[in-house]
């Protein structure tokens, strides 16, 4: 008898102007863990929906295998039948119910419309303990959670009903290292029990610890697939962008130049703990032409201090915040931006994009009283000018009409790094800038970040990346319980010195 468990055969889906997957084939094994690699646009996601029956059997060419049996999917209800889960990079909670609800929505024990409530926080209490959440009461909100927690959440979610096949998108990009730590513990207990895992990464790391094999995609196509013990990561990455990449961290060192902004006694209330603060009372500056990195670990206040700096934190927050040596009020966005500031925020789809906006109007919703005529906007100029950027980021999309919310995370990121470029900010605040996306379009937003600081465009760079904070700051301080811990200079900067300082009490 066989042991595969999936079969995917010539599966080809098309969208209006693009062909996503072309002709694709892949198989999976009981009990195996399958990374999935490629660059953003690939079409890893759009394989893994037409699994999960987001798209149905209709609405594509090609032909799924479960255990031997053809399988027609006509929505996800299908293929949750055939024991296939799939939990999404973006995540869909409802941060009112509570951590117990989440878990188990649409699987709430009880008869009828009656809910066993002792039983439900019972199974929650197990399932948190599973995960090393047990210190969660499960009546809690989900929106008292961090990210992190509520990635894990997801992931028990699907767990919880026991799957044959289970799909992770990027089940890494919110997690902290020891939630990472958590969740690859998990895995290998799946694997065990002969759950068959595939796993989307761009974390070529997490590949070889995890991984059976390894498939690759390109522009909606299979690349490869091997053994992980047959494949060197170098020979991955070439497949991956179909071209050689020298160098991963392009930094080029900039002239240092002149203070250009000052934050003094910056202090954040927490966000969800009464009485506390996630930042505490921290000062730093920051000098034109400069890459200034900050680290720490997850949940220490590295976002929260920048998003208080750039107006988008507020209430209880107390700073005194200086550009070019003269004192600004930034009581909103609208404030920093008129100071000079850009923010690319971690969270994209949240805060960064309208996203069933054009990529042209995301593209220009920072400068569009430069192209007002009258009351009207100009759309030719507005065309134009957004074009230049979508050209030169390589925006991989049909058009600039094409809605941003179709583009795959790498794409959406482009989008939204191009809009600060249009509004040519002498400080730009950078929170996980490659946070999901691929190799390639990573080295393509490190070039970019060294171009801007060669002009004088100073940069705040916030990542949980330490090869990427350690290689491309010219400075690092690193935040530990809401307090600066350390500030690395050139050489200093070092994962181990960043590490020491990230842990200081």
């Amino acid at each position: 008898m066989s042991d595969l468990v999936l079969e995917m055969k010539h599966v080809t889906k098309r969208f209006p102007g693009v062909t996503a997957l072309k002709d694709v084939s892949i198989s999976l094994r009981k009990g195996e863990v399958m990374a999935i690699c490629g660059e953003n646009g690939a079409g890893k996601s759009t394989l893994m929906r037409v699994l999960s029956g987001s798209y149905t059997y209709r609405e594509y060419e090609g032909e799924i295998w479960i255990n031997g049996q053809k399988q027609q999917f006509s929505g996800i209800h299908d293929a949750e039948s055939c024991g296939i889960e799939m939990v999404y990079q973006e995540l869909n909670m409802n941060l009112v119910g509570s951590v117990a609800e989440n878990l188990y929505v649409g699987n709430l024990p009880g008869k009828g419309p009656f809910v066993n409530w002792k039983k439900l926080y019972a199974d929650t209490s197990a399932v948190l303990r599973r995960i090393s959440l047990d210190f969660i009461d499960p009546r809690t909100p989900a929106g008292m959670l961090n990210s992190g927690q509520l990635q894990l959440l997801a992931i028990m979610r699907a767990v919880i009903k026991k799957p044959k096949i289970m799909v992770l998108d990027e089940p890494t990009s919110s997690l902290s290292d020891n939630e990472t730590a958590i969740l690859f513990k998990l895995i290998r207990e799946l694997k065990a029990e002969g759950v068959s895992i595939v796993f989307i990464t761009h974390k070529l790391d997490e590949v070889y610890e995890l991984s059976d094999r390894v498939t690759v995609m390109r522009d909606g196509e299979f690349i490869s697939v091997d053994k992980i013990s047959d494949v060197d990561e170098n020979m991955l990455v070439e497949r991956m962008v179909g071209r050689k990449i020298e160098n991963q961290y392009p930094k080029v060192r900039a002239e240092i130049g002149e203070e250009v902004l000052r934050v003094e006694h910056l202090t954040v209330p927490h966000p969800s703990i009464k009485d506390r603060n996630i930042v505490e009372d921290i000062s730093f500056t920051l000098h034109k032409g400069e890459i200034l990195g900050l680290g720490g670990l997850v949940g220490a206040g590295r976002s929260e201090s920048i998003g208080a700096v750039f107006g988008q934190i507020t209430d209880g927050v107390s700073k005194k915040v200086y550009v070019r040596g003269k004192e600004v009020l930034i009581r909103r966005p609208g404030d920093a931006i008129h100071a000079g500031m850009g923010f690319l925020t971690e969270e994209r789809r949240k805060s960064g994009l309208v996203p069933v906006f054009s990529i042209c109007h995301n593209l220009t919703l920072c400068i569009l009283d430069k192209l007002a005529g009258g009351k009207f906007i100009r759309a030719k100029a507005e065309m134009d000018t957004a074009k230049g950027v979508f050209d030169r980021l390589r925006i991989k999309a049909p058009s600039l009409h094409t809605q941003v919310i179709n583009l795959s995370g790498g794409n959406q990121q482009k989008v939204i790094l191009g809009k600060w470029l249009l509004d040519s900010p002498s400080i730009l605040f950078m929170d996980e800038p490659t946070k999901g996306i691929d190799v390639g379009a990573k080295a393509e937003i490190y070039t970019i970040m060294c171009e801007l600081a060669a002009q004088g465009v100073a940069i705040v760079l916030i990542s949980s990346d330490m090869g990427e904070l350690v290689s491309m700051s010219d400075r690092c301080l690193v935040i530990s319980n809401g307090r600066i811990t350390g500030e690395l200079c050139g050489d200093e900067i070092t994962q181990k010195n960043v590490m020491r300082a990230a842990i200081a009490d």
